[in-house]
């Protein structure tokens, strides 16, 4: 059997459910771990690779495949996608095209493609770290969304609703793209209305929708934190065919024609808008409530479909949801307690904690990361969404507050005076 090389970083959340789907299919997995550079002669990771620098990562995959046999290059994040891309096309395996990857990965270049291919979406204005915050303040309408040009997980995603909250916003958006060594930001219209998740698989620019998710929680602002998924979803069929038609536009406008996609979507009184598109499959954990045909995962179908093996998109009946545990505060992770009494809530399948204990936890806008996972499944959407509530009221973080360390110095003068 032909080799996987699966990109992604050590610490992903889906490199297990790849790893599951592999195992059963019986295909090998080579891990293309991002190593930091300085990294690279010491690391003990199968296939290292420096995710910033894309050629001479998809040269090591190449190499790789002179001598050991590769049936397919599958990203999990943007870095992954589109290295995958660029290497795929170069071993002549199938692929979206390298550019399309790049537009799926960076919000300008997206927005863009979707405005020239008159898909529904914002409107927006691109500025960078060198522009006025001042006068870009005074050049945009409110309410609107301020949002990373490439960050994910709504990273550094903040509403406006002026002039002066647009500049509180600003100064919490500076240090976090200097963090990222990313120097633009968007200012695009904020869409009211929900907000859904859709998952599919494109075979030649076709979209199999594999689930839409509801997103019950209103993502209104200031910040844009997900917390709960629920599949099917309760929207009218037509409104959910809307969705999928808008969806497989959004994708074609990219120029994605193969693998898996995550949409996000607003319902808007208009109609559906896209919010963005990702050549990957959804994130977390998040998967874990999808069962197909032959109970089958959402990792094997893109395995079955990567190595083109038959695949069915039917999803079994039940309803099946995910709540992404928020991070209520800043400060340090001491204790977890209610995690028996959340897994006994009826129709509760899953209690994941993944902060470690003692761990720093950063909230939105400044992190990326949640404290961990609950998965529910049940006869209807409302019933499991009902559990996951419930559950999540069961649990208690004991979160201390960060000590700051002062200086020898400066704990020095302060005694002092």
């Amino acid at each position: 059997m032909k080799h996987l090389v699966l990109l992604a970083s050590a610490s992903s959340y889906r490199l297990d459910a790849f790893q599951r789907a592999a195992d059963r299919l019986g295909i090998p997995i080579v891990h293309g771990e991002d190593v930091p550079p300085p990294m690279l002669a010491k690391t003990r990771a199968q296939l290292p690779l420096d995710y910033r620098d894309h050629p001479r990562s998809v040269r090591r995959i190449v190499r790789f495949a002179e001598e050991h046999p590769v049936g397919a290059v599958i990203g999990l994040d943007d870095s992954g996608t589109q290295i995958a891309a660029q290497a795929s096309r170069q071993l002549g395996l199938p692929h979206n095209d390298p550019q399309a990857a790049i537009a799926a990965g960076n919000k300008f270049l997206m927005r863009r493609r979707f405005a020239r291919a008159g898909v529904p979406s914002p409107s927006f204005q691109r500025f960078t770290l060198k522009d006025d915050p001042r006068q870009v303040a005074g050049m945009v309408g409110y309410p609107a969304v301020l949002k990373p040009v490439s960050l994910a997980g709504s990273q550094g995603v903040m509403r406006l609703d002026g002039p002066e909250t647009f500049m509180q916003a600003h100064q919490r958006l500076v240090p976090i793209l200097e963090a990222e060594r990313c120097a633009e930001y968007l200012v695009e219209d904020f869409i009211p209305g929900p907000e859904f998740a859709l998952e599919g698989l494109l075979d030649a620019g076709r979209l199999h929708v594999l689930a839409l998710f509801d997103k019950p929680d209103p993502l209104d602002g200031p910040f844009f934190e997900e917390t709960i998924y629920v599949t099917p979803s309760r929207q009218p069929a037509e409104i959910q065919q809307s969705m999928a038609e808008v969806a497989a536009a959004a994708a074609d406008a990219l120029g994605l024609r193969h693998g898996p996609v995550h949409a996000e979507l607003r319902l808007s009184p208009e109609g559906p808008v896209i919010v963005e598109v990702a050549a990957r499959s959804i994130g977390g954990r998040c998967s874990r409530t999808l069962r197909f045909a032959s109970d089958r995962s959402l990792e094997e179908l893109i395995l079955r479909q990567a190595f083109g093996l038959p695949f069915a998109a039917s999803r079994e009946s039940n309803a099946g949801g995910v709540m992404m545990i928020p991070i209520p505060r800043a400060g340090i992770l001491k204790a977890v307690d209610g995690c028996r009494a959340a897994e006994a809530v009826p129709l509760i399948t899953g209690v994941d904690i993944a902060a470690p204990l003692n761990q720093r936890l950063v909230p939105l806008p400044e992190g990326g990361s949640y404290l961990g996972f609950l998965y529910a499944s049940g006869d209807t959407p409302s019933a499991v969404e009902a559990a996951l509530r419930q559950a999540h009221q069961a649990l208690h973080f004991e979160i201390a507050p960060e000590l700051r360390v002062l200086s020898v110095r400066h704990h020095t003068a302060a005694h002092e005076a």
